[in-house]
């Protein structure tokens, strides 16, 4: 493999990966989501909000895909050649973001099901519900921040 495949394999896995996390997270929330709001329509808007926390993996994975793209030129008119060591650095630049993205997504989908679970009996602890996921959020930021540092920081 070339420099280029390797450059694009780490973009499609940042993305691919990340996004299937999302996916799988938030179909789980959504499915504890309808639960409630089949009981209780005006709790939609507090469960639609713990619903969609897991799917900011998703676009975690495609801002480093993009920026990937980006640096490999192919966002602007035509790929750069660049050589396998470049690819693999870019390559290995995506993984904490797409590894991390699956994981702490489903983790965070299966959190936030809990916390929807405390809307479902006490709405009024919407505040203290939604820490819960969102301290799953945390390591998902992480890996976003060191992929894109890492990233920005190969030379092409």
């Amino acid at each position: 493999m070339n420099g280029l495949t390797w450059a694009l394999l780490g973009a499609m896995l940042a993305v691919i990966l990340a996004g299937c996390g999302s996916a799988l997270g938030v179909g789980l929330a959504g499915q504890a989501a309808a639960g409630v709001v089949t009981e209780d329509p005006s709790k939609f808007v507090k469960v639609l909000v713990l619903q969609l926390l897991p799917g900011t993996q998703g676009i975690y994975g495609l801002l480093i895909g993009f920026i990937a793209l980006s640096k490999i030129g192919l966002l602007g008119g035509g790929a750069a050649d660049i050589s396998k060591g470049t690819g693999m650095m870019i390559f290995a630049a995506c993984l904490p973001i797409a590894i991390v993205g699956l994981i702490s997504a489903y983790h965070q989908g299966k959190t936030s099901v809990a916390s929807i679970g405390i809307i479902a009996k006490k709405p009024d602890q919407f505040g203290k519900a939604m820490l819960f996921p969102a301290m799953v959020e945390t390591y998902a930021i992480l890996a976003l921040l060191i992929s894109f540092m890492a990233v920005s920081a190969i030379p092409v």
